[in-house]
């Protein structure tokens, strides 16, 4: 009489398993650090584009300024002789938890470098031109 052979197993074996799931915990290990660092550059990142939102609304209005021959006009042109005044010249204001450091501006035209911090976060800024208007 002819034997059959029970059919063979197939599968992994616990060992095989555990050494898989070991192998995945290191890459999560070495790999985490790295996601989690991700905010600092986020919020380095927000700082730059409100600054870039700042320097582009100062150039706007000192070409406003420009064509209504340096008079301040409603709609055209905004009296800028501070770091400060940016709030005003952004639509909606300054973003919530962000803050101008004041310095003054020289005269009509005059190129002063401001910055932009993050409130909150200590060594988190970023820099733009403001040029003054309308002085």
């Amino acid at each position: 009489m002819k034997r059959i052979a029970p059919a063979a197993q197939t599968g992994f074996t616990l060992i095989e398993l555990i050494v898989v799931i070991v192998i995945l915990g290191i890459l999560a290990a070495t790999a985490l650090p790295k996601f989690v660092d991700l905010s600092g550059d986020a919020k380095r990142a927000a700082v730059k584009a409100v600054a870039g939102a700042a320097a582009s609304a100062h150039t706007l209005n000192f070409s406003g300024c420009v064509i209504t021959n340096n008079v301040a006009t409603p709609n055209k042109c905004v009296q800028v002789n501070d770091c400060d005044d940016t709030e005003s010249l952004l639509q909606g204001g300054l973003p919530e938890g962000y803050s101008v450091v004041a310095a003054a501006i020289a005269s009509n035209g005059a190129n002063q470098t401001c910055t932009v911090r993050l409130t909150n976060e200590t060594g988190i800024s970023a820099t733009f031109i403001a040029i003054g208007a309308a002085i």
